[in-house]
């Protein structure tokens, strides 16, 4: 056998070799061109996608070892290209997440601020396979750069060779690297002058409001603005895993109310005027009910399941036995039974086909079905066709980070990160927050975030700093095309006033 056949003298796979002999990870961002035609002209700009490394400070008795690599975070940048001698430090910059957690930030990037954008169609009408994308002329980088961050685990962030990826599946450790992503880019692009926002959707606004607390108490990076997109940051009010749920079952009622009206369940009866109802009631006498358990009178119980059904489109039958407590994803499956349907929960528009007629729940959610394959087949593509990336990772769009996800810094007492944005609203008198809520999301309603900032222990000048959009629209409200553009230039515009703030000279 000639030598250059022999198995043996083949060269060595690097990642067969120990340790201490394998390549240094490094960071490794493709660099496009690129213009889009917009209402304000022509953008032209520069897209750098890859990923880069990230290092820990690792001390053995005390003894300083260095700078460590321990994870590759996946990310997609977007710059607007300057004119020759032109600053861009007084540019905004926003770095973008979706939640979970386990989610990737391809939501948000493809649907609704990024510059190209998939076409999945309408709820209830998606586009068939294969998909297209398009232009998108409202993206928020007509006013800002933009970031986008996928934590650990999703799209194509890993650890290192010879690394845990469970240990980054927790609150703390995930604050602690994406804020390292905005601490490294701000540092290597000269950023830390520019005005700075971060935009989070459903588990990402709790990473912004705890990655903001972080920035300012690690850093001493303060920003300009949040934008929690269905906002979850007391879970206290939505989480039906404990024994009393009566918290959930109230910020949920009026969220039940808007989808049996949207699937016909109030002939004649406007969506505010139900919702006015509901949340009356949830204020009222159903609190009042829960709040009494087993001291209601049989009177009073048949009284308040009546109401409940006349908004809710549940029998009373069921609300009976289910003891006035409702439960979301059998609320998902229960509602349109009588058609073999079930709702979706990220977005209560969409139905699917219930696999059984005598299931207690769902066994998808017909919502994440309509959106799923529009959205993994661009991001693929995307990526490679368009952005050049070398990376031929599989794109984790979702992982199961969030089967093992450790609060383990909440143990014994509710998840909750109100106190981190009360700190930083405190800190910072010119940080403003805009929040997005869905009518017909079950996974955060809108009534549990509502109550959220009704219990902010603030100040009225900050609470005036909070402002707040409402949507006909499930979780997402990008899904769908005027729902979209009016998000796109809420959010736009959001920005580029809390930027206009922070650049205003005083008069003389």
């Amino acid at each position: 056998m000639s030598p250059e056949n022999d198995a043996t003298t083949a060269t060595p796979d690097p990642a067969r070799a120990p340790a201490k002999d394998r390549p240094e990870p490094r960071d490794l961002l493709v660099e496009t061109s690129h213009a889009l035609q917009t209402a304000d002209g022509e953008l032209r700009y520069t897209a750098r996608t890859g990923r880069i490394v990230l290092r820990e400070e690792e001390v053995k008795d005390d003894i300083f070892e260095g700078w460590k690599a321990r994870a590759e975070l996946a990310v997609t940048a977007y710059t607007l290209d300057a004119e020759e001698g032109q600053d861009q430090t007084g540019r905004p910059l926003t770095f973008v997440f979706n939640g979970g957690p386990g989610s990737s930030s391809v939501w948000l990037h493809l649907g609704l601020l990024g510059p190209r954008i998939v076409d999945a169609g309408e709820p209830g009408a998606p586009t068939p396979p294969p998909y297209a994308l398009v232009d998108n002329p409202e993206t928020l980088l007509r006013v800002s750069d933009l970031v986008f961050v996928d934590p650990m685990s999703t799209g194509q962030s890993r650890v290192v060779e010879g690394g845990k990826a469970k240990d980054y599946h927790g609150w703390k450790k995930d604050v602690e690297q994406v804020s390292e992503v905005i601490r490294l880019w701000c540092t290597r692009e000269d950023r830390w002058m520019s005005p700075k926002f971060l935009c989070g959707e459903s588990y990402g606004t709790t990473r912004a409001v705890s990655v903001a607390d972080h920035l300012l108490a690690r850093f001493g990076m303060q920003l300009n603005g949040l934008v929690l997109i269905s906002s979850v940051l007391d879970f206290g009010t939505q989480d039906f895993r404990f024994v009393r749920h009566d918290e959930a079952c109230l910020s949920y009622l009026p969220t039940y109310a808007a989808i049996a009206h949207y699937h016909g369940k109030h002939p004649d009866r406007s969506l505010r005027d139900v919702l006015a109802e509901a949340e009356e009631l949830a204020a009222g006498s159903y609190r009042w009910a829960l709040a009494r358990g087993n001291r209601l009178t049989e009177e009073e119980r048949y009284a308040v399941a009546a109401d409940l059904s006349r908004l809710t489109g549940l029998s009373e039958d069921y609300l009976q036995r289910c003891e006035l407590r409702p439960e979301h994803w059998r609320f998902c499956t229960e509602l349109l039974r009588d058609q073999g349907r079930t709702v979706g929960r990220i977005d209560g528009r969409i139905t699917g086909v219930l696999q059984s007629g005598i299931a207690e729940n769902m066994d998808a959610d017909p919502s994440i079905d309509a959106i799923m394959g529009p959205y993994a087949a661009a991001v693929h593509h995307y990526l490679r066709s368009e952005l050049r990336s070398e990376l031929d990772l599989p794109y984790a769009v979702f992982s199961d980070a969030i089967e093992t996800w450790s609060y383990k810094e909440f143990e014994g007492r509710p998840i909750t990160v109100t106190d981190k944005l009360e700190r930083v609203m405190r800190a910072n008198p010119h940080l403003r927050v805009r929040i997005e809520y869905g009518y017909y999301d079950l996974a955060t309603p809108y009534g549990a975030a509502e109550d959220m900032v009704a219990h902010l222990r603030l100040p009225e000048e900050a609470l005036d700093r909070i402002e707040h959009a409402w949507f006909e629209t499930g979780h997402m409200p990008y899904v769908g095309a005027s729902t979209r553009v009016e998000e796109a230039e809420g959010i736009s515009d959001f920005v580029r006033r809390a930027s206009e703030d922070a650049t205003a000279k005083p008069q003389k």
